[in-house]
């Protein structure tokens, strides 16, 4: 269906249009707009487009699928103009991106794209981002459905405290918390055909790096203000000024990001924190918190709360030296170290065996046990963390990935059975 059928008047009315250059570029997402929508859908091209949005009938379609690639470009400035008029016209829009710079597709999601897809399309996205627009609220300039906070007061929770702290800068520990708390917050989601299916645990991400904090950045959400006034008087903080703090990704997973502006680490005290983990406690399962890697007064008060105190390392001498010095910290100060689990990011792949017995002499040598090994993401989780997104929906099947999803299934499983013993 052409851009010049859609400015006639049709029989069966159109719901979507398709925004490329050549919409022959992406035959997949052809087939899938007539596997979803039938003849209810038309296709335009950026200087079409410009042209009808502008008119009243683009009021009456559900939502446009703007695809570009990497050609595109130089086109930014058309594409996003394209964007804003939908927007103004409360017309909801899919991204569809092939090879696209991670600048030009940030400054295009910034816009307020509703849904994002990567092309080549995996098989059921765009049914999958057609269904979330259509559960989504319709939208408003103050915010986006997508970060609408899904927070319930619930205070009926008894949450498990999973903090996770790098041990050296860049050993990936804000992306382990974004990617674990992501895959607990789904782990039961796609598992309707069993006969007893269960609920996904409410979980929660706390980023406390209050300087360089990166979770609103790898789940591309705004960072407020309400939050340094949160955090600035903790005493007066009940569950609806907590439930305002909080974002929501994906109407699963509930974020409290770091602060606009940097942050001294002094600015929480002891006594702040344990309020906080007690009000995240008290409403979610799970309670993920991405730590700064500086020890700071109120790293002691996180450790006494936590379940598990995941620490990451790489194999180097830097983590080494980091790992001797965390354990003589803590052993000063009479703090639980055996909540400790050490977790070696970039782990040597199963075919080294050189790297596999780095790992055991590092382990022998630090008097630690490594109990988890975690690949390397390589490009997808860097292209993922500039994406704005989980591994799960912009790389499913990267080994990372699966270990991710192991990992998290593991610890909701061992909950669950903890809970049902109870």
């Amino acid at each position: 269906m052409t851009a010049a059928a859609i400015m006639t008047s049709e029989p069966a009315p159109i719901q979507a249009c398709t925004v490329s250059r050549d919409v022959s570029n992406f035959d997949l997402l052809i087939e899938d707009m007539e596997t979803e929508l039938g003849e209810s859908w038309g296709d335009l091209t950026f200087d079409e487009a410009v042209i009808f949005l502008g008119q009243p009938d683009a009021e009456q379609l559900e939502f446009i699928a703007i695809a570009v690639n990497g050609e595109d470009e130089d086109e930014l400035t058309k594409i996003s103009g394209i964007i804003t008029e939908a927007k103004d016209r409360n017309i909801r829009v899919i991204l569809i991106a092939d090879e696209v710079s991670p600048i030009a597709l940030h400054q295009l999601l910034r816009l307020g794209a509703d849904d994002f897809v990567p092309y080549p399309l995996p098989e059921g996205a765009l049914h999958d981002a057609i269904e979330r627009l259509g559960q989504a609220a319709p939208p408003v300039e103050a915010a986006p459905p997508v970060h609408a906070p899904t927070f319930a007061a619930t205070g009926n929770h008894d949450g498990v405290v999973l903090p996770v702290h790098g041990l050296s800068g860049g050993v990936g520990a804000s992306t382990f918390a974004v990617n674990l708390a992501w895959e607990m917050a789904t782990i039961h989601d796609g598992k309707k055909k069993k006969k007893a299916p269960s609920t996904s645990p409410k979980v929660c991400l706390l980023d406390l790096d209050l300087q360089f904090g990166a979770a609103a950045t790898y789940l591309d959400l705004p960072r407020r203000e309400v939050i340094y006034e949160m955090l600035a008087d903790t005493e007066h903080m009940d569950k609806e000024t907590f439930r305002q703090a909080m974002l929501s990704f994906n109407d699963k997973l509930d974020v409290l990001t770091a602060p606009t502006d940097m942050l001294p680490l002094d600015l929480l005290s002891g006594d702040d924190l344990e309020r906080l983990i007690d009000m995240a406690r008290a409403h979610y399962d799970f309670v993920v918190i991405d730590m700064p890697s500086t020890v700071v007064s109120w790293t002691e008060t996180v450790l006494n709360k936590a379940h598990l105190y995941f620490a990451l390392i790489e194999l180097d001498m830097r983590s080494a030296q980091n790992v001797l010095r965390m354990q003589r910290a803590l052993k000063s100060e009479g703090l639980p170290t055996e909540k400790l689990r050490y977790v070696l990011n970039r782990a040597p792949k199963f075919t080294d065996l050189n790297g596999k017995a780095r790992v055991k002499r590092l382990a022998e040598s630090l008097d630690i046990s490594v109990e988890l090994l975690m690949s390397d993401g390589g490009k997808q989780i860097t292209q993922a963390n500039d994406h704005g997104l989980p591994l799960a929906l912009s790389a499913p099947k990267v080994p990372l990935r699966k270990e991710f999803q192991k990992l998290a299934g593991s610890l909701v499983e061992l909950n669950e059975s903890v809970e049902a013993a109870a």
